[in-house]
């Protein structure tokens, strides 16, 4: 009897791992599934292409919208329009706007905080702060590469850290925003390097991709946060700018030699 049950239960258990391997190999045999194709992007006719706002330090996009994570770091990928490209709400979405090559006689240079194939959403230089929006990559029409660098500036300590590869190169006491207009959170971008034809307070101003919460407009221009030096050195440490960022000059001079569309991240 005894045998009859072991040999029954073996029987059992060989026809089950022959059931079982028949299944894995027509499993094996199965092809992948195919990968999922990228988006393509909605088509946009001359007017609606020329109804759409331009996204520059001038400009405001109200559909844009805001980075989800406004303090993380990124690789360090950074993409060049090499002409103007249409921004999208999403991978396959509505356009919002049209980023143009370059801005403030300087090539526009982004940086990357997601990708999807074919597709690569990227911070923006327009209000509100924190813009973002999604670029077509499929057809060809972007540069690429990547900066080693991040800038960090604590606006407690009120220090900025230069970073290269991860690794402190350099750190300053820094000039921030007063109470009254203070310097804005998030994470933002070298925008451009503009020498002014006439110094004043500082040979190198620095443009980023942000703007003042406080002020519309300043001496001129659109309330744009910048870093740039100051000739009174008793300045730094305390929180007396307009919003901008005033280094030491041995702080601007390293600032100023990395690529524009590098990541720089502002926090408490």
């Amino acid at each position: 009897m005894i045998v009859a049950v072991v040999t029954a239960a073996l029987a059992g258990l060989v026809m089950l791992v022959i059931f079982t391997n028949r299944k894995v190999d027509r499993e094996l045999a199965r092809p992948p599934a195919p990968p999922a194709k990228p988006a393509v992007p909605v088509k946009v006719t001359p007017k609606q292409l020329a109804a759409l706002p331009l996204s520059t330090t001038w400009t405001k996009v109200a559909k844009a919208e805001l980075d989800p994570q406004p303090f993380a770091v990124s690789d360090g990928l950074i993409v060049h329009p090499k002409a103007s490209k249409v921004v999208y709400a999403e991978p396959g979405g509505p356009p919002i706007a049209v980023v143009p090559a370059s801005q403030l006689d300087n090539p526009t240079w982004l940086p990357v905080i997601e990708s999807r194939p074919e597709w690569m959403r990227v911070l923006l230089p327009s209000r509100p702060n924190g813009s973002t929006g999604w670029i077509h990559t499929g057809d060809g029409q972007i540069k690429q590469t990547y900066s080693p660098y991040q800038v960090r500036i604590n606006l407690t300590s009120r220090r900025l850290t230069l970073l290269k590869d991860g690794q402190e190169t350099g750190s300053w006491p820094v000039a921030i925003g007063s109470k009254e207009t203070p310097t804005p959170l998030g994470r933002t971008f070298l925008l451009a390097s503009l020498s002014p034809p006439e110094v004043t307070y500082s040979p190198v101003i620095l443009p980023l991709g942000m703007h003042s919460e406080k002020l519309q407009t300043y001496d001129g221009g659109p309330g744009t946060v910048g870093l740039h030096g100051w000739p009174d050195k008793s300045a730094f440490g305390q929180a007396v700018s307009h919003g901008c960022v005033r280094l030491p000059k041995d702080g601007l001079d390293a600032v100023s030699h990395v690529p524009l569309g590098t990541l720089i991240i502002i926090n408490q």
